[in-house]
């Protein structure tokens, strides 16, 4: 009897909680949460964040529009109102410990980039670029994607001849159009092996080189350079080190550019699923953080924020990943797939609710001998 009351008590917090951000159990519309294993309440209020994700994996619960119902918490701030206890050892773990040591930053580029180039050759668009693509005038993911590198390019100033560096160069897709449509020479570096042969062979030919190297390790000049989707991984004591590496490799009249995405506060861990399942040692820098890694070293100039075409850029991977799935599956589980269909969705409802940013940032050295920002007309 004693055990039916608490269980009825715990329940009663979770729907009172759920009700913060208009989200029923077992409701009618597409945000409701539909309830299939009771135990979800206990696993919620003992764990967190990270227990309702593993619930959804382990088909304790679903949502036919997951990206509402996050995107709903996010707005009443759902989250910040569990305070799991199981948690403590992480958030104590993040908040003393550099984890993207050269070592521990290997573990992302095994443990998601080389999770299989057939699953992000049919999530992504032609060009394989793994980061937020750019809506403005475009309709489709190719579109956007190619649009948000001649951005990069144009914010760059690029011109023919110049030696460019690709820090996280992903699948060399950037380096690729860059290349081609510049004229440009690049040297691209990555931790993933599986990122590094495929980048190699969709470069060859091109004035492209790619490394398998820890940035961290890089020592020459470039007249210009860029980081699209990799300062993620850089973890919030490295930030410094990071400016420094740039810095050092930076022409005195060139441009750097930083795409990242960010966040709201300058926390000190992750979020915990997030960090288990999909990215290993991951964290999302504040606009404070950025500024403050930077000075002294470089000048901000110019600061732009699109985080709304993350939200449909990641309902263009989910939408493809779907429709391909017949062809993955034999490759991929069942729970895999509600993983990454989590992640995919669970970000984009983030995004909706602005509970995360997307950057980009251009820096130059700030010295007297820098030309003047004036970058060509921007779509």
């Amino acid at each position: 009897m004693a055990s039916t009351a608490r269980d009825a008590v715990v329940q009663e917090e979770i729907v009172k909680l759920l009700s913060l951000g208009d989200i029923r159990l077992n409701g009618d519309r597409p945000w409701d949460l539909q309830l299939h294993d009771e135990r979800l309440f206990d696993r919620v209020l003992a764990e967190g964040s990270l227990g309702f994700g593993e619930a959804y994996m382990d088909g304790w619960w679903d949502c036919p529009a997951l990206d509402q119902l996050i995107f709903r918490a996010y707005t009443a701030d759902i989250k910040r109102q569990l305070r799991p206890w199981r948690l403590a050892s992480h958030v104590v773990k993040a908040r003393l410990l550099n984890r993207q040591t050269r070592r521990g930053a290997l573990t992302v580029g095994r443990r998601h980039y080389d999770i299989g180039n057939d699953l992000f050759s049919r999530m992504l668009d032609p060009r394989m670029i793994y980061s937020c693509a750019y809506w403005a005038r475009a309709e489709t993911l190719a579109e956007a994607q190619e649009h948000k590198l001649e951005l990069v390019a144009n914010k760059l100033m690029l011109r023919p001849g110049m030696r460019v560096l690709d820090i996280g160069c992903g699948w060399g897709g950037a380096a690729q159009f860059f290349a081609e449509r510049f004229g440009v020479e690049v040297v691209g570096v990555t931790i993933s092996r599986e990122q590094e042969e495929l980048a190699r062979q969709r470069c060859c030919g091109l004035p492209v080189e790619i490394r398998f190297q820890d940035y961290r390790e890089l020592d020459e000049v470039f007249d210009r350079i860029y980081s699209i989707g990799m300062f993620e991984h850089v973890g919030r004591r490295n930030h410094r080190s990071f400016m420094q590496v740039v810095s050092r490799c930076l022409a005195g009249d060139g441009f750097m550019l930083l795409h990242t995405i960010g966040g709201n506060e300058s926390a000190t861990n992750v979020d915990p699923w997030m960090e288990r399942y999909i990215f290993p040692k991951g964290y999302l820098p504040s606009a404070a953080q950025i500024a403050a890694s930077a000075e002294g070293l470089l000048t901000i100039e110019d600061w732009h924020n699109f985080a709304h075409d993350y939200d449909r850029t990641l309902l263009a991977w989910h939408t493809n990943v779907d429709a391909a799935w017949s062809s993955l599956e034999s490759h991929y589980d069942e729970r895999f797939r509600r993983m990454w269909r989590y992640y995919l969705l669970a970000c984009a409802g983030s995004f909706r609710a602005r509970g995360s940013q997307l950057w980009q940032v251009t820096f130059s050295q700030g010295r007297g001998a820098a030309e003047s920002y004036s970058p060509p007309g921007i779509r």
